[in-house]
């Protein structure tokens, strides 16, 4: 491709370099030309006007951030001084890329998910320490003959933790290839949740990572074990009348589940908090609707349609002949879509309100939209009227335009307004907005706009987006436009309607692509994407994390029933009955599981705020999960407890006493 040409809207490139295919930096670029050819336009041209540009710069060695930002300071307080009317308090922010990349909100989400996957590795550490534990109380004879022997201390702890580590690795290996697996799941069900994503694989660090915690698990949860197993009692090991366990053991094991109970709450806790989020805005009303509804979007090539008249004629013509098809019941065009991440905000004076500060006049997003954009969108018109066909730019015929540039010629034509809800309650909260008039810009040939219409207001960054700009539309067919959206409203399947769109638009100019074809109800689903990881990923950890817990509590009332099936044949011989011996197994496990939900319920409390950050119009120390979820884990922590009880319950004493 080096030194061919292709063209661009109309102009013609020679092709000077190729960049790698994983090269995603600003986002899914494929192509990049000189922002210099730009320089001519009158939008470039315009010092009040934010073209879109935003700088990257490499550091020069031993430069600091810091360095760097005062710099910069000082440069953008000179351009105030030099540019008072477009400047004014205006200054300049410098954050490392990564910053800009992964942002806050998503740092604090993968250090909650990493701490989760800490809290999971505790709990099945916890839970293998005890497996280990029972076993060396059945191993009680085997290390006393071996001590009797001639075997130290410090010898039979190696032998143990030999074992300990082996499984362990046994364990890492296992993982890794079961992570290699998920790796992918987990990317496919991200979406556009994750920064970065094509850069995430499984390599020689995560692989050096996985050896060392399997390493470091296995010797510090062997280690409890194996000291406990080293301090056998060889005469008394060796008496058939020994117990199968000691003091030391017991304490031990119910110190772990305990701490699994309270590390499982947490998890529990912090899952129940993102379910509620993720309800919360999934029935969140974003101002408009996204059922049946198709998006796409086109740029008209400039050198063919230079003018703001030559523009409106392909649109008009394009939503004649797109409402024209069966099934589409409304299309609308406009700038921007909601959640899609584009805006265009610009300062704004309300006529007959004292004008503030310069530096100090209040923002708004505008957003020029086509008549019936509304009802295809879903967007409810609350008070006055919407765009219509007579809001055009006839208005102009015979004024003389010449003294204006090109800018100032097209918001010649505009000359109405429709509001959102939010700009009525800032502006006019105990005024009718119908008939108020609003400067768009702050330079005496700016145009004055009278508002016509009050609609709802509409999430157009984020679903759970508070307070922001007040939102403005401007009636299309006066402000024109080489680059927009369309929408259409269909009454079946949106997804039919695709390749009849592009034939429709290739029936107006043979050579006009569109592009980020998608249902609005796709954009909807993207935006909640990050969230929806979240949960998955934390439910996934705390559901986990229960199973282990649940296992753990089984394994140790089990142990104890086995240990302790004598002494049952005793007290059932005595007169015990089955309810006596059920309560005495159910009452030492709801005592580790309350214990444990006390310290985890603490633990909760203080570590959910880290959550803060993640959570929408839900509280850190929300009450109904605080109390919903240890009710739920103590209700399975019981069961798991009932099993073992019910097999005390049946112990035989003859059997019982027989065997001994």
């Amino acid at each position: 491709m080096i030194n061919r040409s292709i063209t661009l809207d109309g102009w013609t490139w020679t092709v000077i370099g190729v960049m790698p295919a994983d090269f995603v930096f600003p986002g899914q670029v494929d192509i990049w030309t000189p922002v210099g050819a730009l320089a001519g336009e009158a939008s470039y041209q315009n010092r009040g006007n934010h073209p879109g540009l935003l700088g990257v710069a490499r550091l020069k060695p031993g430069v600091s951030l810091q360095q760097a930002r005062a710099e910069m300071e000082a440069i953008a307080a000179r351009l105030e001084k030099q540019y008072p009317d477009s400047n004014k308090n205006c200054r300049v922010r410098i954050d490392p890329l990564i910053e800009n990349r992964v942002g806050t909100t998503v740092r604090v989400a993968l250090w909650t998910l990493f701490g989760a996957v800490a809290m999971v590795l505790l709990i099945a550490c916890g839970n293998v320490a005890n497996l280990l534990l029972a076993r060396a109380a059945a191993r009680q004879k085997e290390m006393a003959v071996r001590a009797a022997l001639g075997a130290g201390r410090w010898r039979i702890i190696r032998q143990l933790l030999t074992e300990s580590l082996l499984l362990s690795l046994a364990g890492g290996v296992l993982g890794f290839f079961l992570g290699n697996w998920g790796l992918g799941l987990i990317l496919a069900i991200s979406g556009d949740a994750l920064p970065r994503a094509n850069e995430i694989g499984l390599d020689t660090t995560v692989l050096a990572v996985t050896a060392s915690v399997s390493l470091l698990t296995g010797v510090l949860f062997g280690l409890a074990p194996a000291w406990q197993a080293s301090r056998t009692n060889a005469q008394e090991a060796l008496k058939e009348t020994a117990r199968g366990v000691t003091a030391g053991h017991a304490r031990l094991r119910h110190t772990l589940v305990v701490c699994e109970v309270a590390l499982t709450l947490v998890l529990l806790v912090g899952a129940g908090l993102m379910l509620q989020t993720c309800h919360r805005l999934q029935s969140l009303d974003p101002g408009f609707s996204h059922e049946r509804v198709l998006s796409f979007r086109l740029d008209l090539p400039q050198r063919q349609y230079r003018t703001v008249d030559q523009q409106i004629a392909f649109y008009q013509s394009l939503v004649e002949k797109l409402g024209a098809l069966p099934g589409v019941r409304h299309v609308g065009v406009a700038y921007q879509f909601p959640l899609a991440h584009e805006g265009w905000q610009t300062s704004f004076l309300i006529e007959g309100q004292p004008e503030p500060p310069p530096g100090q006049r209040p923002s708004m997003e505008v957003t020029p939209v086509s008549p019936d954009y509304f009802q295809a969108m879903g967007i409810h018109l609350l008070r006055g009227r919407d765009f219509t066909d007579a809001d055009n730019r006839e208005h102009l015929r015979g004024r003389d335009l010449s003294g204006l540039n090109e800018g100032q010629r097209v918001y010649a034509g505009v000359n109405a307004v429709i509001v959102d809800e939010e700009f009525v309650r800032r502006h006019w909260p105990n005024e009718n907005p119908i008939g108020q008039r609003v400067r768009l810009g702050a330079g005496p040939t700016d145009p004055a706009l009278t508002v016509v219409g009050v609609v709802a207001r509409v999430k157009m960054e984020e679903l759970g987006e508070q307070g922001g700009f007040v939102q403005a539309y401007l009636p299309l067919w006066q402000y024109g436009g080489a680059g927009r959206a369309v929408v259409l409203k269909t009454s079946s399947s949106p997804e039919n309607f695709i390749e009849t769109v592009r034939q429709a638009v290739r029936a107006l100019d043979p050579d006009q692509p569109i592009y980020n074809v998608h249902t609005v109800a796709d954009i909807r689903d993207r935006s909640l994407a990050p969230q929806r990881l979240n949960l998955a990923l934390l439910g996934l950890f705390a559901g986990v994390a229960l199973t282990l817990a649940v296992i753990g509590l089984y394994g140790v009332l089990a142990c104890m029933v086995a240990q302790r099936t004598r002494e049952i044949g005793i007290r059932m011989a005595l007169g015990a009955q089955r309810g006596d011996v059920l309560g005495l197994v159910l009452r030492q496990g709801a005592k580790l599981t309350l214990v444990g939900l006390a310290l985890g319920f603490a633990g909760a409390y203080g570590l959910t705020h880290l959550l803060t950050r993640l959570l929408y119009e839900v509280k850190p120390t929300d009450p109904m999960t605080f109390v919903a979820v240890p009710l739920i884990l103590l209700a399975v922590a019981l069961f798991a407890c009932w099993l073992p009880a019910r097999r005390a319950a049946r112990v035989d004493p003859l059997e019982a006493l027989r065997h001994e």
